[in-house]
């Protein structure tokens, strides 16, 4: 197992000689002449100019944690960080190219990498460290890889801490629970079987769930085929605890994503791989229905590292990192211009979405619904497109929208994180306040804080509206998650910066995590569950 910890950072030098401060001081002499400034804004230099001392420097800039594009900016503004540093492990990096080396080599999917898969990683960002440290940094940012997390499911739900350790609870028909039963579970239960293994992400479609391992391995239980669940269908076999995934074994799996007739995942070096769906090319290759080996993603993005996927009804969504910067691709089934490209023509190969570029948006986060998809860009707009029934794209109305476009009554909202279902859209803005809109069914937009009984709480909402109820909770949400199924009442999670996890909305399998009372089928407010995520 890769399990890393976390704390204060280890310093690294790199084969520095010991020097003596006199020694130093005295080879600064000859290299800055006191009367020039070197790098230091405005100030004189000091005894100990940055050239004498570039060990610290590089120290201090892995230490900060810098952005990547803070690194370039720092050799866009002087040579002392362009110019070659002299250090192992390539005498030729420069300051800032190994300060995003060893910053890397922090994340938890790099350290185990060997040297000839962390070249091939750099050559596949665009052959720099700053470009390969974006990719992992993206990755990690919008799908919360090795933070606590909570999954509303299609009836069922999981929950993971940030140890990794993982709970379940909900409807269990198929075994999707993990824990050897076909038993419903009104309260979260850990997976004990999963002991002693780390979980950095999970997925939950309708009747299965899949795990990610810190150390890249995918562990899937329920039903084994995909298609019409909800209508009785199921695979050859049903498995009730978490078993590896042998096809995938060879393959370091970061992300996985379900869709109703497929599955994704998404490896370390950034290359998504399908299950099934595979008939008429839907995904780029031709398989059949039940086929258990991974397919490559053909077409475009073979070669273009991929940061997030995110699965819909019937097509898939990737969060591609370019140098050129971000960018998204779409594949799969076309109505309703779900696939953004001004069309409702299906995509048999990955398409990249020329609308961002004429909106000069970079996307960071893309969530895709049962019909309609989202994304946040990086200075904080949020762009929806697809099927509007019930106003889930927030423009004020049910209209489809084919390409893109941006959610004006957003506009003095700073969006961090959005996440969609059936003809529901939920946004997470920087300073943790919630909105919704879409449909209002099983109340899980969490608008109605009135007593039951009073009012339509099952009302559509065709604007954004603040989330009010979550505002007493008091403390800054910093995940949701909604159900995205078409044939299952919705819920929703909301989760806390301390671990806190809220639910509302359909309950009637017990996949709110707690008990309702009086033949209730629903929970209209956020209701705190029994376990602490951190």
């Amino acid at each position: 197992m890769d399990a890393t910890t976390s704390g204060t950072p280890t310093i690294q030098y790199h084969n520095i000689p010991h020097q003596s401060g006199t020694a130093i001081a005295a080879a600064s002499e000859p290299t800055f002449p006191r009367q020039v400034r070197h790098c230091f804004g405005d100030s004189s230099p000091g005894e100990f100019p940055l050239a004498a001392n570039p060990s610290i420097v590089l120290h201090v800039l892995t230490a900060c944690n810098l952005d990547p594009r803070d690194l370039a900016k720092l050799e866009a503004t002087c040579s002392f960080f362009r110019r070659p540093a002299n250090f192992t492990p390539d005498y030729e990096l420069s300051i800032s190219e190994l300060a995003a080396l060893d910053i890397c080599k922090k994340r938890a999917i790099f350290k185990p990498m060997t040297d000839e898969e962390c070249q091939n990683l750099k050559r596949k960002c665009g052959g720099s460290w700053k470009l390969a440290l974006r990719f992992l940094l993206a990755g990690e940012a919008c799908c919360r890889r090795e933070k606590s997390q909570a999954i509303a499911g299609p009836g069922h739900s999981i929950a993971v801490t940030s140890t990794g350790v993982v709970y379940s609870f909900g409807s269990n028909t198929s075994g999707q629970l993990g824990h050897g039963t076909m038993e419903e579970e009104w309260r979260p239960q850990q997976i004990r079987s999963l002991q002693g293994i780390r979980i950095i992400q999970a997925a939950a479609g309708a009747g299965r769930t899949m795990l990610v391992s810190d150390a890249g391995r995918v562990y899937a239980f329920g039903k084994d085929s995909f298609g019409e669940a909800e209508f009785g269908v199921q695979g050859t076999k049903l498995v009730a605890t978490p078993q590896l995934i042998e096809s995938l074994k060879d393959i370091f799996v970061v992300q996985t994503a379900i869709g109703n007739f497929f599955t994704a995942v998404l490896s370390r070096e950034g290359r998504v791989y399908t299950f099934s769906w595979g008939k008429d090319r839907k995904l780029g290759h031709q398989t059949e229905p039940n086929d258990v080996e991974p397919q490559p993603l053909l077409g475009a993005l073979e070669d273009v590292p991929v940061v997030q996927i995110a699965a819909g009804y019937c097509y898939l969504l990737c969060l591609a990192c370019q140098p050129s910067g971000m960018s998204v691709y779409s594949v799969g089934c076309g109505l309703g211009g779900k696939l953004g490209h001004g069309s409702r023509t299906d995509e048999k190969h990955p398409r990249l979405i020329e609308q961002y570029r004429l909106l000069n948006l970079q996307p960071m986060v893309v969530a895709a619904g049962a019909w309609h998809a989202a994304v946040v860009a990086r200075d904080g707009r949020v762009c929806t497109w697809g099927w509007g029934r019930y106003g889930c794209l927030g423009h004020g109305n049910e209209e489809c929208e084919s390409v893109p476009k941006v959610v004006e009554a957003l506009s003095k909202v700073k969006a961090v994180h959005v996440a969609t279902g059936d003809y529901t859209t939920f946004v997470l803005s920087e300073d943790g306040d919630v909105y919704s809109f879409g449909c209002g069914e099983s109340a899980s937009l969490g608008h109605n804080t009135a007593a039951e009984g009073q009012g339509n709480r099952h009302a559509n909402v065709l604007s954004p509206e603040l989330v009010k109820s979550l505002k007493q909770v008091k403390e800054k949400v910093v995940q949701i998650s909604l159900t995205n199924s078409i044939h299952w009442n919705a819920h929703t999670f909301a989760l806390t910066e301390s671990g806190k996890l809220y639910a509302f909305g359909a309950g009637d399998k017990g996949q709110l995590g707690v008990e309702l009372m009086n033949n209730q089928t629903e929970r209209i407010n956020p209701e705190r569950i029994d376990i602490d995520l951190e």
